[in-house]
């Protein structure tokens, strides 16, 4: 064998171990990239109000030895009434037990809630009646009355999907901006509180102007008497004298 011959098979086997250290140092390399979302600043863009159709339910207790609604519980069914016929969009469903203790006594009471429907302006063909059988036979079965409504809500709230301190994974926490979750629960509680949701599209039609006092004031103009009103008893509800 010639030397040449040695020095080719030198320069092959080292040639293949340098291939293969490349290959193990470059599988050995990671570079882990970081995405993040982008979060607006503004709280009313990470937490919007937004409009959609939700339920409103009561829930009636019903005793196996009793039939019929208390004096609270007639009130809770006629405030259901009333509000079904300002913000209702579907039929009042009533979920009723039966094959229960308390079945006999909750289909009385079904009756009785009905007619007090009725007599709120919710029309017959706007009750339903929904026959159930509890699951769980150690809990007391109750009438539940429910409906349909468009409803303003926001949230969920107690989202924290970053550290609220530094950290690596968010290399912008020293841009000295808000976390997620501010104002998440201002924004809930206002939307709670939205009687009419919407409000928050457009305005209200204004309403007819109340004739009779329109009246007085346009006859007083006419006569150039002050149109202000006067109330002579103003003065006795003051508790001092200070500052005048």
């Amino acid at each position: 064998m010639t030397n040449t011959t040695v020095d080719r098979r030198r320069r092959l086997r080292l040639a293949v171990a340098l291939t293969g250290m490349s290959v193990a140092l470059g599988a050995c390399t990671y570079t882990e990239e970081v995405v993040t979302q982008t979060v607006p600043n503004d709280y009313r863009q990470r937490h919007p109000i937004a409009v959609q159709e939700g339920k409103r339910s009561i829930v009636i207790f019903v005793g196996h030895a009793r039939g019929g609604l208390t004096a609270a519980q007639r009130a809770d069914v006629m405030g259901i009434a009333r509000d079904w016929v300002r913000e209702g969009t579907g039929s009042v469903v009533v979920d009723v037990p039966v094959e229960t203790a308390n079945g006999r006594a909750a289909a009385a009471t079904y009756r009785e809630i009905r007619s007090i429907l009725a007599a709120g302006g919710v029309p017959s063909r706007g009750i339903v009646q929904h026959p159930y059988r509890p699951e769980d036979p150690g809990l007391l079965p109750t009438i539940r009355l429910s409906y349909s409504r468009i409803a303003a809500v926001a949230g969920p709230c107690g989202l924290w999907p970053e550290d609220l301190g530094p950290s690596v994974l968010d290399p912008s926490y020293n841009e000295n901006k808000p976390y997620f979750n501010l104002g998440c629960a201002s924004q809930r509680n206002l939307a709670a509180m939205i009687d009419n949701p919407a409000d928050l599209e457009q305005p209200r039609a204004e309403t007819p102007a109340y004739t009779a006092r329109r009246s007085i004031a346009y006859d007083k103009y006419r006569k150039g008497v002050s149109t202000a009103t006067t109330y002579p008893d103003a003065d006795k509800a003051k508790l001092s004298d200070t500052g005048k």
